[in-house]
């Protein structure tokens, strides 16, 4: 095996300081999916027919860059702020938190209807010099305090976190990387996890790091034992995000599909988080593309960068999908085919139009107050607020039944669908692909709902379906145009 490549994170172009105007925080990030049987002319719409995302990272200063933003827009559905949601850009000062930067991205996203993915939390680089001079038990007071700052102030609106990054050694020891972090004891990983799940249930929460691609490489060994252990003893740990940085010191290799099956078949869904390949190989990027379509729970892709010129590495290594003009490169090619040929996920979105205007009929209005479960008639699985989370803004998902009572909603003579008795089911927007959240009960149309006798339940305020956007343990809610497909269809039981 040749030698590693150095990190790829600490090698980042650290974003341009100055003042930033805010627009305020936005409603709840938008997941528009498409017809399972048209092809995607855009990365985006291409990952959406198998249920996965295609993402980019963003830097702050290039958002008044207008090709940079139009490529952006056009072709991706994810958003990783590539420093601005780091340790040194969110917390400068211990107890003083600045999301000017990061919030502009996120505004942007949102506003555009894309996901956020988070970057990072816990971290041995690109922290700032307090905490650089920070150690012992005051240090693990520090990393608890700045989870719970950020998560807190983006709670129930990141899809994913990468809580910890990089933590372990390159090398064939198989062993932790010596940091400051690491040396607060050895349990500072799941203490970051734990932390991470009590201070937004609602996000993914992911470990992230570089050369664990090859899965015959000791660190890859070392970061899937973790992982099997935090899942055997129950620590929170929902996703691994592999960074895969790809170069003539780290190659593709042919098992990186090995990698990405073994990850999943702990039971985490895996994520291509910062993906850039040296040279730009239409070839390789295909391959990298198919592995994770052939994994189920392998849920999306990320590439570090828009145009070569935005790239980390520098325009001469020419790593990414554009080039330094904005134009589509072969390898963008090869990932929309790649992407397009992909078997599309179970009946997701339509794939027939529903004639204009029509609308099933209202069932009478059941007895209020009476709670029960909404049970999918594709999945056979029921309507559950996920770990039985409070929290406003929870997206609701699909899983297997049962009798808790954040499977429990009580049908109201304000047409409203309750859980808890104070939260009502709430669409975020009005558009397709829109989440359907928890929210507190306000009287808002957004939170009424017709049930009908065909089996959908409309959203008055938009007029669109209730959509089960797949059919497996966790799949998420949203709104939809009505077509009476089956992940349409409800029963309350």
């Amino acid at each position: 095996m040749g030698m590693n490549a150095l990190p790829a994170s600490t090698l980042r172009r650290v974003f341009g300081a100055g003042v930033i105007s805010v627009v305020g925080i936005v409603g709840a990030a938008l997941m528009v999916t498409l017809p399972a049987d048209a092809a995607g002319s855009t990365l985006a719409a291409a990952a959406q027919q198998s249920g996965r995302y295609f993402g980019t990272a963003i830097a702050q200063g290039k958002l008044g860059d207008s090709q940079y933003t139009t490529i952006a827009n056009r072709e991706f559905d994810m958003i990783t702020a590539e420093n601005e949601m780091k340790i040194n850009a969110t917390e400068p000062n211990r107890g003083q938190f600045n999301f000017q930067a990061g919030d502009r991205i996120y505004n942007w996203a949102v506003q555009n209807g894309k996901r956020v993915r988070g970057h990072t939390l816990a971290w041995h680089s690109q922290q700032p010099s307090w905490m650089e001079q920070t150690s012992g038990s005051s240090l693990r007071q520090a990393m608890i305090d700045h989870i719970n700052g950020v998560m807190g102030h983006y709670r129930g609106k990141i899809y994913a976190w990468d809580v910890v990054n990089e933590a372990f050694a390159d090398g064939n020891s198989g062993g932790r990387r010596d940091s400051n972090l690491q040396r607060t004891g050895n349990d500072w990983i799941e203490v970051a996890f734990r932390t991470a799940r009590a201070a937004d249930p609602a996000a993914k929460l992911c470990y992230n790091d570089y050369n664990i691609d090859n899965w015959s490489w000791a660190k890859t060994q070392a970061v899937y034992n973790m992982v099997r252990d935090f899942k055997s003893r129950g620590v929170p740990i929902d996703c691994v995000g592999l960074q895969s940085h790809f170069n003539s010191q780290s190659a593709y290799n042919s098992n990186y599909r090995t990698t990405i099956q073994s990850f999943a078949a702990l039971g985490v869904d895996v994520q291509i988080t910062e993906l850039d390949i040296q040279g730009g190989s239409a070839q390789t990027y295909a391959a990298v593309v198919n592995d994770c379509l052939a994994v189920a729970r392998c849920t999306g892709i990320t590439v570090w960068g828009v145009r070569d010129s935005d790239s980390w590495l520098g325009a001469n290594t020419s790593p990414l999908l554009f080039d330094t003009s904005g134009n589509k490169k072969a390898a963008y090619n090869s990932v929309l085919n790649a992407l397009n040929a992909a078997t599309p996920n179970p009946s997701p979105s339509p794939t027939t139009s529903p004639s204009p205007g029509t609308s099933p009929t209202p069932t009478p209005t059941p007895t209020p107050g009476t709670g029960g479960q909404i049970r999918g008639q594709q999945s056979n699985r029921c309507v559950d607020v996920p770990s039985a989370s409070t929290t406003d803004g929870t997206q609701v998902q699909l899983y297997d039944c049962h009798s808790n009572s954040n499977q429990q909603w009580s049908y109201t003579s304000a047409q409203e669908l309750r859980v808890y008795g104070n939260k009502c089911l709430d669409a975020a927007g009005t558009g397709n692909g829109a989440k359907v959240q928890i929210y507190s009960c306000w009287g808002g149309a957004n939170q009424k709902w017709t049930i009908n006798s065909d089996g959908s339940i409309r959203n008055v305020q938009s007029g669109l379906c209730l959509d089960a956007a797949g059919s497996g343990n966790g799949a998420l809610i949203q709104v939809y145009s009505c077509w009476n497909g089956a992940n349409q269809r409800w029963s309350r039981t």
